[in-house]
């Protein structure tokens, strides 16, 4: 039972290094923050009478989000797509929060909110489709599972916003 604890203890140590040295690289400026501002906010878990702090990163995002489309149908890719080659060279990761639309440049922000929940995710436009009539956006895998109210469905009606620099 002992060795069981140490291995937990490890554990979770590491991953609080790792999260805190994540958090701070951000700040530090090593990744591309052209668009996008990252803030680290520090919690306190009190477990066992110990104080632990957890390094849990926001982004915002410079600029405002003008209204593009309301009642727009959202799909997401299939995961055939994974690994492949987009059209703007990037590969699709269907773990990562990235779309596909017709006609935005890529790299384009958007932020795309479920009409019937209201959550939203801002994703990166990487690919062009969906090639289904009356489908606006495909998403993602993650970014389609963030904002669907079940695991069911495979299309959903969404508002688009487009980050104004």
């Amino acid at each position: 039972m002992k060795r069981r604890t140490q291995i937990a203890l490890f554990l979770l140590l590491t991953t609080i290094v790792g999260t805190t040295f994540y958090a701070q690289s951000m700040l530090s400026g090593k990744k591309n923050q052209s668009k996008a501002t990252v803030d680290s906010i520090l919690k306190k878990n009190n477990s066992a009478e110990k104080e632990i702090n957890l390094a849990d990163t926001l982004v915002q995002y410079q600029g405002k989000f003008k209204p593009y489309k309301k009642g727009a149908h959202a799909s997401y890719y299939a995961d055939k797509f994974n690994g492949r080659r987009t059209a703007s060279g990037k590969r699709y990761d269907k773990n990562k929060l990235t779309a596909a639309h017709k006609s935005f440049p890529f790299g384009t922000k958007v932020r795309v909110t479920n009409e019937a929940n209201g959550k939203s995710v801002v994703v990166e436009v990487i690919d062009r489709g969906p090639f289904v009539r009356g489908r606006e956006i495909d998403l993602s895998r993650k970014a389609f599972y963030t904002i669907a109210s079940s695991s069911g469905m495979g299309y959903i009606k969404v508002t688009l916003e487009v980050l104004q620099k």
